[in-house]
């Protein structure tokens, strides 16, 4: 899909969330969304099968987020699913965090993490980026258990790697 209907499905579901009152909400609970489905091949494939009926696969989404997300959320994902832009999902939900970022003047900062972040934890991660970066930052924190430990923070194109498995291939290469 080009970059010009990406923008465009990431601009209306921005503003629908927005008009509802729950972007903040909406943009976390899209972001998620968004990397479960990157990670698993089952669903990538029930939500892009040409074979299966858009009903069918709005169902799934439907069945998937009902009661974990808001409805708005639910209704959005199931939009661009029944339109058959399942494939373009992930663009379009990252151009509306990029979106929504930029209207709180926030740079996104997609950290990787193999555990859970508590909430100090991402507080202190949030100040720790803003001032390596200088600028402010909207957390995302991504559960990723191949990093093993420590983190991987993106912001913009600036890469922070902080991983257990980067130092450890730093010591294979060294040996």
């Amino acid at each position: 899909m080009s970059n010009a209907r990406i923008e465009g499905y990431a601009r209306a579901l921005f503003e629908i969330a927005r008009a509802e009152g729950s972007l903040d909400e909406v943009e976390d609970e899209l972001f998620r969304f968004a990397r479960s489905y990157e990670g698993s091949e089952a669903l990538r494939t029930a939500l892009t099968d040409d074979m299966i009926p858009a009903g069918k696969r709005q169902a799934i989404v439907e069945d998937l987020l009902g009661g974990k997300a808001t409805s708005t959320t639910t209704q959005l994902v199931s939009m661009v699913v029944g339109s058959g832009r399942g494939r373009e999902l992930p663009a379009i939900i990252d151009q509306l965090v990029a979106r929504a970022s930029s209207a709180k003047n926030l740079e996104v900062a997609e950290v990787r993490s193999a555990v859970a972040l508590t909430s100090d934890q991402q507080t202190r991660l949030t100040a720790a980026l803003a001032n390596a970066t200088g600028k402010q930052v909207n957390l995302k924190v991504v559960v990723d258990p191949s990093v093993l430990g420590g983190i991987v923070a993106t912001v913009g194109d600036t890469v922070i790697d902080g991983s257990v498995r980067t130092r450890l291939d730093q010591l294979k290469a060294r040996l």
